[in-house]
């Protein structure tokens, strides 16, 4: 009971993690510290501009680009010479902004709760070493939940050293679903929960989850419209009429993402899992609410963070009701590793 209780903390912690970088993003202070895993080369970053140096832009515009070149020279060595080549090439990304007292705290809060969710996650791998004998898979998650995080963090030192180029912030969100659906994972496998298998539903249950996968990935494709939009334009009252088909796409799709969810919903509490269901219809509602009001009200900032947990909490709750649909290759992966 304890050990559930940490995984649900854990949990809890990463999607907080994620509400914190949607605040991170839609304040525009995903540059507040240039550097990583210090802010300015201080554990506890500056409040004032005269606290740095006159040339602070001009030093860390230099460091961000030595490591920019290291990864461009590892993406190209993978194949993604194209990408290196902008890398290289794209002068915007050396661009330093201006101190802001309130965008450096703001990103500093957002590693030192990072920092705690790493904290967590070493804390549920290192717990998960008593499953060893009596059930490896748990041990096997856990480790990679950990090795997701580790990844994770060593990523974000790439999308502050390439200036929030938008594919890298598109994967360190990616790298965050993983580590939920790890951590929800484990907590299935340590409840050990009777076997059941209900193919009609695991159906929808399967198409639910792919078309949160699908619009999480669009969303992020609109986000990106959204920051070359405000580049050009400041005006918020034009964004939404210059977004383009994907945001058109993403618009429409979430009309069949009500559909198919509102009807899982309504089976899961026919069943008599009546708070499971409850729960997917406010995650859902919180999700649907926030898009619309975000189309409706020419994307107010605060609603950006909003709409971004509801879709990690849309998938969390889609991921955990699949699986304990038990899917026949979860029932396999769990008689293999155990």
């Amino acid at each position: 009971m304890r050990y559930r209780t940490l995984i649900s903390i854990t949990l809890g912690a990463v999607y907080f993690l994620i509400l914190i970088g949607g605040i991170v993003r839609s304040t525009g202070s995903g540059m507040g510290c240039p550097d990583w895993p210090t802010c300015f080369g201080q554990w506890v970053p500056p409040t004032k501009a005269e606290e740095l140096p006159s040339n602070y832009k001009e030093n860390y515009s230099a460091h961000r680009d030595k490591k920019n070149l290291r990864f461009a020279a590892f993406l190209e060595a993978i194949g993604m010479k194209q990408t290196a080549y902008r890398l290289r090439n794209d002068e915007s990304i050396r661009k330093e902004a201006d101190f802001n007292a309130v965008k450096t705290w703001t990103e500093y809060m957002n590693r030192l709760v990072g920092m705690v969710v790493g904290l967590l996650v070493t804390a549920v791998f290192i717990v998960s070493v008593s499953y060893f004998k009596t059930k490896k898979s748990v041990v096997l998650t856990t480790g990679l939940a950990l090795l997701t995080v580790i990844v994770t963090g060593w990523f974000g030192s790439i999308v502050v050293s390439t200036n929030l180029t938008p594919w890298t912030v598109t994967l360190h969100m990616a790298l965050a679903l993983v580590t939920v659906a790890l951590l929800v994972l484990t907590k299935f496998l340590v409840e050990n929960k009777e076997e059941v298998i209900q193919k009609p539903m695991f159906v929808w249950l399967s198409a639910g989850l792919l078309l949160t996968v699908i619009q999480i990935f669009l969303g992020t494709q609109v986000r990106e419209s959204v920051d070359q939009v405000a580049t050009n334009n400041p005006d918020r009252t034009l964004w939404v009429g210059q977004l383009g088909t994907v945001f058109l796409v993403h618009r429409s799709l979430s009309w069949l993402l009500l559909i198919v969810n509102a009807f899982i919903g309504w089976r899961v509490y026919q069943a008599g899992w009546v708070r499971e269901g409850i729960t997917l219809f406010i995650v859902l509602a919180v999700s649907l609410i926030s898009g619309a009001a975000m189309s409706w009200f020419d994307i107010p900032a605060f609603l950006q963070p909003v709409h971004l947990l509801g879709g990690a909490l849309l998938f969390g709750v889609q991921f955990s009701l699949w699986l304990n649909y038990r899917p026949v290759c979860v029932s396999t992966f769990q008689l293999k590793t155990t």
